[in-house]
Parts: structure tokens; sequence; C-alpha cells
């Protein structure tokens, strides 16, 4: 016909496919297909793009609230590099499958559905023979999926290791400077990166050699079946149409099998680079409320403390007692210093309080109620801690006081700082309240900073208060005006101090010495100078003896910070003021 396109039909088992088209109908039908198509794209993208970009933060939020909550001892055996890398190197890869991964193969399995129910309807006969090959890309898949997952868990791990050295170099970077190492520094984190790229090569050796047997067995097959079509046309049973067509749609039902071999073997990686995020979210975590919510008045505390015959092992250490069979009375009010060796359990002590670890047999009770019958959220609601290594956030002066009660007005705020003595450095800079503090708040000197965590402490107003010398980096004059504002903060409330500097607890209601993870002595100051052989004044003669050659004794005599270090540090890390 003239002005017309005349498709040639195929025949035999195919069945008659014919017709005569204008070559601007067939434009027509092109474009709109291409038309389709580009809305189909659009949308495809889009799509997985939102909803794949949503999923991620969910995901991550999940896991952030899952990490947030996990018990102390999840962080002891733990690194911040490690458990950011967890956050977002991990999560990411789970990102480039849900934004783009899914989406090819959905296009793919469409694909495949459609070719396959060609090649079919061209011959049953080529295709049984062309899916011959599905048993053994079975099997290619199962063993390489193993050796992908398991590397690509241990290039994430080396990658988590990368991001650990980078946070404390960085976070120790006047430590570095000091002692002139950052090529050694360099020298560390190019090591580790450099086993990274080798595992992630190695990783990529075994996806190339999967993706290129699978695709060497697809096409193998394809030659199989035209030489195996060649005959089944010269028997007469396929036409030369028939055979074209059939070997075409198997290019297409080929090559989307190919492309899933390279999209099996990135969905493999993913799930050997998450394994670690999976096990995360698995383990339990503590029973901590994530929704804010006010204290409820049957959990109100009075203040009272009872501890009967508590023992103590760190999980990870079960061979070291850290605490022997203590016993302690603290009513409702008592200021209770905590004083000994370094190594002596002080800082646990203050930890099972706060119930960062439970004991590992006697009972810890709050006004007569076991600790175990109170829900974690509303005891520590009503608990504060001043810590000697004072780590402030890195927002403003304002957001950091904040943090004791999220929800207080300004002036609640400067009334607290007040309190604290900190209102006066505070008015002194040009933002006032709004000084951005900087990262673990190293714009400001030791002194301001404990200051703040005062100031934190005071405004959370709460029942049981512990503080660890909290008045150790001040100048003479600051100390007696801050010394003075804890007095009024320790004022009917239960205080447990943990005493550096004996000098400063002795009008303690009562002092507890503990050595090697027993109580040894309680009594006042009076009563435990009055012991001609104990522990307390021997403690106390030293100290001053220290004092009146100028020496300040802290850590080796009776230091926190080294008892943390040996005790796997329960109270480090912790915001200052609230618990």
């Amino acid at each position: 016909m003239p002005g017309s396109v005349s498709i040639p039909g195929m025949t035999g088992h195919a069945g008659p496919l014919s017709g005569s088209y204008s070559p601007g109908f067939l434009a027509l039908c092109m474009i709109g297909v291409l038309s389709i198509q580009m809305v189909f794209s659009y949308m495809r993208v889009y799509l997985f793009t939102n909803v794949g970009e949503r999923a991620l933060a969910d995901m991550r939020t999940d896991v952030y609230r899952r990490m947030i909550r996990m018990p102390m001892d999840f962080f002891a055996q733990r690194r911040v590099g490690e458990l950011s890398s967890r956050i977002s190197a991990d999560l990411s890869q789970i990102q480039d499958v849900v934004t783009s991964v899914l989406a090819e193969i959905l296009r793919g399995l469409l694909t495949l559905v459609i070719g396959l129910g060609l090649i079919f309807y061209i011959s049953p006969r080529l295709s049984g023979m062309m899916l011959s090959v599905v048993p053994v890309v079975i099997l290619l898949a199962i063993v390489f999926s193993r050796r992908i997952r398991k590397i690509s868990r241990q290039t994430q791990d080396q990658l988590a290791d990368s991001n650990i050295i980078v946070q404390e170099t960085l976070q120790g970077i006047g430590n570095v400077k000091a002692f002139s190492n950052e090529w050694f520094e360099i020298r560390r984190y190019a090591n580790s990166l450099r086993q990274a790229v080798n595992l992630a090569v190695r990783n990529g050796r075994n996806r190339g050699l999967f993706i290129s047997f699978l695709i060497f067995s697809l096409f193998g097959t394809i030659v199989l079946v035209v030489w195996y079509g060649v005959g089944l046309m010269q028997t007469g049973h396929l036409s030369f149409g028939a055979l074209t067509a059939f070997v075409v749609y198997t290019a297409f039902v080929g090559g989307s099998m190919a492309g899933f071999a390279d999209l099996f073997s990135q969905v493999q990686k993913t799930l050997g680079a998450t394994q670690r995020v999976r096990e995360l979210l698995q383990t339990d975590p503590e029973p901590i409320n994530t929704e804010e919510e006010p204290l409820d008045q049957q959990y109100r505390l009075n203040g009272q403390v009872t501890l009967d015959k508590i023992a103590f092992r760190y999980p990870s250490r079960q061979d070291i007692p850290v605490l022997k069979e203590v016993s302690l009375q603290v009513e409702r009010g008592q200021q209770v210093a905590l004083v000994g060796p370094s190594g002596a359990g002080k800082s646990t002590l203050a930890a099972l309080l706060l119930r960062f670890y439970e004991p590992d047999s006697g009972l810890l009770t709050f006004d007569g109620r076991p600790a175990g019958e109170m829900p974690l959220s509303q005891l520590r609601k009503q608990m504060a801690l001043v810590p000697q290594d004072i780590l402030l956030f890195g927002g403003t002066i304002r957001e950091n006081i904040a943090y004791g009660k999220p929800s207080a007005s300004p002036a609640e705020i400067e009334n607290a700082a007040r309190k604290a003595h900190a209102h006066e450095f505070i008015s002194g800079f040009p933002e006032g309240y709004d000084t951005v503090v900087g990262e673990r708040g190293i714009k400001l000197s030791g002194g301001q900073r404990q200051r703040i965590a005062i100031a934190r402490a005071i405004l959370k107003d709460p029942v049981i208060l512990l503080l660890d010398e909290a008045t150790s980096s001040l100048d003479s004059a600051s100390e007696l005006l801050v010394q003075e504002a804890l007095d009024n903060l320790m004022s009917n409330r239960t205080s447990f101090i943990i005493a550096h500097r004996l000098s400063t607890i002795r009008h303690a209601d009562k002092i507890v010495v503990l050595e090697k993870g027993m109580i040894r002595e309680v009594g006042t100051h009076e009563e435990l100078m009055g012991m001609e052989d104990g522990l307390y004044r021997s403690l106390v003669r030293l100290q001053d003896g220290r004092d009146a050659t100028g020496i300040r004794p802290e850590g080796p005599i009776i230091g926190f910070g080294t008892e943390s270090q040996r005790d796997e540090g329960p109270l480090s890390g912790i915001g200052a003021g609230g618990a």
C-alpha cells in the first residue's frame, strides 16, 4: 500500500502478527510510548526518593532512639566514633538501596515478567532451555552472597575504626599539637583507611566474579538457545521470524537477570554493612520513656536512701569485685560525703544510685521502696549530678543551663545562674546568655563551665544531689561564693558528695570512708578524727601535709577521675547537672 509500512509477521508457534500502518501513525505511537515512559520514569524517581528519604529519616530516628536508651554498660564497651559511624555511614548504605536499587529491581522484575511471557508464548521448548540456567544462578547467588555480606560487615567495622581515630584526634587536638604528633595521627588514620580500602577492593573482586560468571552463564545460554533454535527451524518447528523475536526477547530477559546480579550484590553488601545496626536494634534498651512526661506524684521522692548489702561487679569484668556488702542508711536531707583511696568504689556507688547499673546482690531502696519498682525516668528526674569533668553541649549558655529544665523561663534560668554566681561573668559577654560555648564548652574556662553546671543543677531542683568536688576548678574568691550557693542548694536535700579535698566535707552529716569496695568507717569529721588508726584520719593528715607544702592533693590520693577510669568511667560523659 502506498504511504504505509508493512511489519512482517511471525509464523509457526508464534502465530501471525501483521499489519500496515502509516509513518505518521507509527511516529505518534512512538511519541506516546516515550511520553508514558517519561511520566513513569519521573514518578519512579520522585516516589522512591520521597519514600526512601522519609524511611531513612525514620530509621535514623529509630536507631538514635534505641542507641540513646542503651544501658551504660553498652557505652562502656564501645567508643563514640564507632556508634556515630553506625548511624551515619552504615545507614547511608541503606539509603542507596531504598532510593535507587529497589526502583531498579522493580523495573527489572517488570521487564523480566513481560519478557518471560513473550518467550513462552513464542516457544515453550526454547524457554525451558533458556531457564535451565536458573539453578546455576541460584547456586552462584548463595555462594557469593555469604562472602559479600561478610566482607561488607568487616569493611564497615574498619570504617568505624577510622571514624574513631578522627573523633579522638579532634577531641584531643590540644594533646596532639602539644606532643607534635600530627604525623603519628595522620599515619594512624591512613593505615586504618588503607585496611578499609583493601577490604572494599576484596569485596569488589567478589562482586565482579559473581556478576561476570552470571553474565557468562546467561548469554552462554542464549548462544545455546540460538543453536537449538536453528535446529528447530531446520525441522520446520520454528520460523525464522519467531526465532529472531525469541532471541531479541531473550536478550531482554538475560539483560534483566544480568542487571539483577549487580543489584543483588548491592543488596547483599548493604545487608552485611548494616548487620551492626540490626544487632543494635535487637539489643534491649533501658526502660526509659522517650516522650516528655511530668513527674508522677506516686513516685515523688522524699530523699531517704538505703543500701542493704550491695555487691557489684562490672559486666565486662566479672572477676573483679568493685563493691562488697555495702550497707548504708541515709535520711532525708542528710549530706553524705564519700571518701577513700582511688579505686575504692565511690564513683561506682554513685552510678548505682543513678541506676546506671544494677547491683549483683543486695537491695537499693528509695523511701523504703525498691529501686526496681520505680520507673527510671521518674527516678532520674529527681536527681542531679555535678561532675568534676564538666561536659557542656556546643550550644549557648542559655541552652546548657536550661538542660536541667527544658521548659524553664528566661527568668528562671537567670535566677539559677545568679545562685550559682555565674550571672556576673555571663553578663560580661557581648551576647550574654546567648553566647555559644563551643565544642564541649571549650570557649569557657574550667571555673566558668563548673558554675554553669551548678546553675543547671539548681534549675533542676532535685531531691537527691550528687556532687563531685563541684568547687575544684574555681579560684579562691569564686570558691567561697559557689560553696555558699551549694550549701543553699544542699539545704533540705539528700546530697552525696564525692570528696577530693577533705576540707570541703568537714561539716557533712555523715562521712563514709570506702576502701577496696567496702565501708571501713562511718561518722562525722570529729568522730572519725578521734579514731587513732583510722583511715580517714591518716588521709586527712596526709592531705594537710601536702597542703602545707603547696601541693594540691587531687587524683592519686582520693581522685574521682582516676577511679572513674579504673571502674570503666560510670559517670564519664554525663552532662553536668542532669542525670
